[in-house]
């Protein structure tokens, strides 16, 4: 392996190595960890061991680490959940001389300072972990020092991928949503789904979560098996989205009234999967919570999956959708334009077409399940190896230099008018319907995941990928260096034209030369293939 300065390459390849967790594993883990958690705002000035020395007193810290969000937070995991009861009987409850108080005991502090300008020498210097990327010209900065275009990629995705003080936040999210739902429906647990848990996360990115009562419907089905059968009296409606649909207004209407730094609470219940969505102001996330979303969380293993088995898969992610974005293919706001997911989804096909695959097909992973693995959820079968250990490696050594270049290429070229998307099948099928760009949904085999994006979003990817295989195939990375101009990645990331229009117009000239001489070579060719034919009829 070669190693980029510092060791970084190294770490990423031996995180791969040793990450064999399942993803049930993985997600267990983080949310029992949440339950032993808290989060102190705290004071300006803040000493951090007295904190923590007092912190102590109510049981053993396992970890902890602060941030920056409208202050100074601090995330505190307990080695046991008894000592978060002892800090909650010991902290006092907020005065309501101008207004009155919810009385709630969250697990969201505020740590003041009694004597603030007495204790203000004592305050120390104290370490902040970052909860947002930095800006993409810093990016560019830090990417021209790096020797090759694997290492920019490995640098952006370092720079780019939620670390693991971020992860914990965004399940400690959960977690105190968690508390509101288990005031009417104590054996739910709230989820988090899609980016948030799929290794595909960016810094910034929401977070996805849904209400689960996966519990109580094994808890109702084991009391079927004795000799007499009894159930619960349980509120009976028409249909499990009418269901959903007051399961959400009510926990929205709850965390809206109730709900400690819970804002700007929107209830959207007549979506195709009803949501409310809010805002986190404690933790800084804006939030999405939804009910039973099984089959998104299928999705959201098979990334994992996918994720884990190779460091070249993330890190080619991570490139493709920071050029996406920077050249306005995706956007955050919903629209006509490709969505990340929809943009993973294509990186995931393209490594499934190399030759040898760097990942295998979701059919492939299914032949290698164990009953345990065996699902189908609302009809569609979701099944697939869970455990890692059971997925041969690839022997496939292709570098993310050569990767890079040859998605561009891949898709600048892929016929759209006549090809879908599969990943099940990992081959180019013909499109079920006219879509412009059609992906398959993994599971919900009749859906396209890509179905909002029309023609002019479509044409303008391509055009920017062929750009893009075009600049990578032409650059020469030694005189750009000596004239310190971005190359590489970094040059990838900069707005086509803006760093030199004049070369720009130029480039746009002799590709559209090169075009228009290409299809008269087509067009040549399939007049003499339909006079070949007449002569041979």
């Amino acid at each position: 392996i070669l190693v980029y300065k510092n060791n970084f390459k190294i770490c990423l390849y031996a995180e791969v190595s040793i990450r064999k967790k399942t993803f049930t594993e993985v997600q267990t883990e983080r949310l029992e960890q949440a339950e032993r958690t808290v989060l102190i705002k705290c004071p300006p000035k803040l000493n951090e061991k007295k904190l923590l020395r007092y912190l102590s007193s109510h049981g053993n810290i396992k970890s902890h680490f602060l941030f920056e969000n409208r202050g100074i937070h601090a995330l505190i995991e307990f080695s046991e959940k008894k000592s978060i009861a002892s800090l909650q009987d010991a902290i006092g409850i907020p005065s309501a001389v101008e207004r009155h108080v919810v009385p709630f005991k969250s697990r969201i502090f505020t740590f003041m300072l009694k004597n603030p300008v007495g204790q203000a020498a004592e305050e120390t210097p104290v370490h902040l972990s970052p909860q947002s990327h930095i800006p993409v010209k810093d990016l560019i900065q830090k990417l021209c020092h790096a020797d090759s275009i694997s290492s920019q990629m490995y640098i952006l995705l370092n720079e780019y991928q939620l670390t693991e003080e971020n992860i914990r936040l965004r399940f400690l999210a959960c977690s105190l949503v968690r508390d509101f739902a288990r005031a009417y429906f104590p054996d739910s647990v709230v989820r988090p789904f899609g980016s948030s848990v799929n290794t595909f996360g960016k810094l910034g990115c929401d977070v996805d979560m849904f209400l689960d009562f996966h519990d109580t419907q094994k808890h109702v089905t084991k009391m079927k098996k004795g000799p007499f059968e009894m159930e619960y009296q349980m509120k009976r409606l028409p249909s499990e989205r009418l269901a959903n649909q007051k399961i959400l207004s009510v926990i929205g209407d709850c965390l809206d009234n109730f709900g400690p730094g819970c804002v700007s609470v929107q209830k959207i219940l007549n979506a195709r999967c009803p949501l409310v969505k809010f805002s986190h102001q404690p933790t800084g996330f804006q939030c999405d919570l939804s009910v039973s979303n099984s089959i998104a969380i299928k999705s959201s293993e098979l990334l994992y999956i996918y994720g884990c088995l190779d460091s070249r898969v993330r890190a080619l992610v991570f490139s493709v959708r920071c050029w996406a974005r920077v050249h306005g293919l995706t956007n955050s706001a919903p629209g006509t334009w490709i969505t990340n997911f929809s943009l993973t989804m294509m990186v995931m096909f393209f490594l499934q077409r190399r030759s040898p695959p760097i990942i295998p097909t979701l059919d492939q992973l299914k032949v290698l399940a164990d009953d345990k693995d065996m699902h189908v959820i609302g009809g569609y079968d979701c099944s697939f190896v869970s455990d890692l250990s059971r997925i041969k490696p690839t022997e496939n050594t292709e570098t993310l230099d050569v990767l890079l270049g040859e998605f561009f290429e891949y898709f600048g070229n892929f016929d759209f008018r006549k090809n879908s998307i599969n990943l099940r099948k990992g081959k180019e099928v013909n499109k079920p319907e006219s879509s412009p760009l059609y992906i398959w949904n993994p599971f919900e085999q009749d859906l396209n995941i890509s179905k909002n994006v029309n023609q002019p979003q479509l044409e303008k990817f391509v055009a920017m990928a062929r750009e893009t295989a075009w600049i990578l195939q032409k650059e020469d990375k030694t005189q750009q260096m000596i004239n310190k101009e971005p190359w590489g990645l970094a040059a990838l990331l900069i707005p086509f034209g803006k760093s030199n229009p004049s070369k720009m117009k130029n480039r746009v000239k002799r590709i559209g030369s090169e075009t228009i001489r290409n299809l008269l070579d087509s067009l040549k060719l399939n007049s003499t293939n339909s006079l070949q034919k007449a002569v041979e009829k």
